[in-house]
């Protein structure tokens, strides 16, 4: 058997698995829970630029240089790195383990 069909009987059968279909399928569901998550943060942050300005600009405190715009600027950016851990993490463990044994599954399979 050549090398090239090789890889493509693997490929099939990594396709024909249900544990990939489960795999995408959860991958899929996560990145469009977060996407969502970062969007709506992101984009009702400029709503509230657009239409209610004078919030973003009110200091914090008395005599404070750090605006409510300031704050929630700095806030993102820390909940996004926060986010993109959280994938990473969830990709590097729990996603990483499902591909390794489909692939582990399908190489098994095919020898």
């Amino acid at each position: 058997m050549s090398s090239t069909s090789s890889q493509s009987a693997v490929y099939a059968r990594i396709r024909k698995n249900p544990r990939f279909t489960e795999l995408v399928s959860r991958r899929q569901g996560f990145a469009t829970l977060l996407s969502v998550i970062v969007l709506t943060i992101f984009y009702g942050f400029f709503m509230v630029v657009a239409f209610n300005p004078n919030l973003i600009g009110q200091r914090l405190s008395e005599g404070s240089y750090v605006t409510v715009g300031i704050a929630a600027e700095l806030f993102m950016f820390i909940f996004f790195w926060g986010l993109t851990a959280v994938y990473v993490k969830r990709a590097n463990g729990e996603f990483d383990e499902i591909t390794s044994e489909i692939v582990r599954d399908a190489a098994k399979e095919v020898k």
